[in-house]
C-alpha cells in the first residue's frame, strides 16, 4: 500500500534519550582516575583459626598513603592518594602541570576482635590484614533454655 515512515515512535522520549545519555557518561570508569570513591577497592575477607584475614587491593599506594583504624564497631581503611604530574622544557619553563588527589574508604563491622593484636603489611599493591578475635567471647556465649 504506501510506504509509511513514522516521524517519532511513542517510546522515542527525546528528554529520556538525553538523560539516559547523562547518566551512561557519568556512569563510566573515567570518574575512577580521578580518585572517585564512587568505586571502592576490592576487598577479599575470609575467617580462620580464630582470626579475619583481609585482603584489600590497593595498587600503586604507599604504605604512607594508608590509614586504618577501628572506631567503635568499624574497622575503616582510607587510602588518600596525591599526585603532581609536571613537564619543563630545556629552558625549565611549565609546559604541563596537571594534578589529581582523590580518596578511597571501606567500612566494615567489626565485633568481638583484638585491637591492640592486628597486623597489617602492604605487599605489591596487597594491604594484608590480620585481625584476631578476642578469645573470651567464646566463653561469654552461653545457651539460654526454653521454659
Amino acid at each position: 500500500m504506501f510506504d509509511l515512515i513514522p516521524f517519532r515512535r511513542r517510546n522515542d522520549d527525546p528528554f529520556g534519550q538525553m538523560l539516559k545519555s547523562f547518566h551512561d557518561m557519568v556512569d563510566t570508569s573515567f570518574l575512577s582516575s580521578f580518585g572517585s570513591s564512587m568505586q571502592p577497592f576490592r576487598t577479599d575477607i575470609r575467617e580462620e583459626n580464630g582470626k579475619y584475614l583481609v585482603e584489600a587491593e590497593l595498587p600503586g599506594f604507599a604504605k604512607e598513603d594508608i590509614d586504618i583504624q577501628v572506631q567503635g564497631n568499624e574497622l575503616v581503611i582510607r587510602a588518600k592518594r596525591n599526585e603532581l604530574v609536571e613537564q619543563k622544557d630545556d629552558d625549565n619553563r611549565m609546559i604541563r602541570q596537571e594534578r589529581r588527589a582523590g580518596e578511597f574508604v571501606r567500612r566494615f563491622y567489626v565485633d568481638h576482635i583484638d585491637e591492640e593484636n592486628i597486623k597489617a603489611r602492604l605487599e605489591n599493591g596487597m594491604l594484608k590484614l590480620d585481625i584476631p578475635k578476642r578469645p573470651d567471647d567464646e566463653q561469654t556465649r552461653r545457651r539460654i533454655q526454653i521454659d
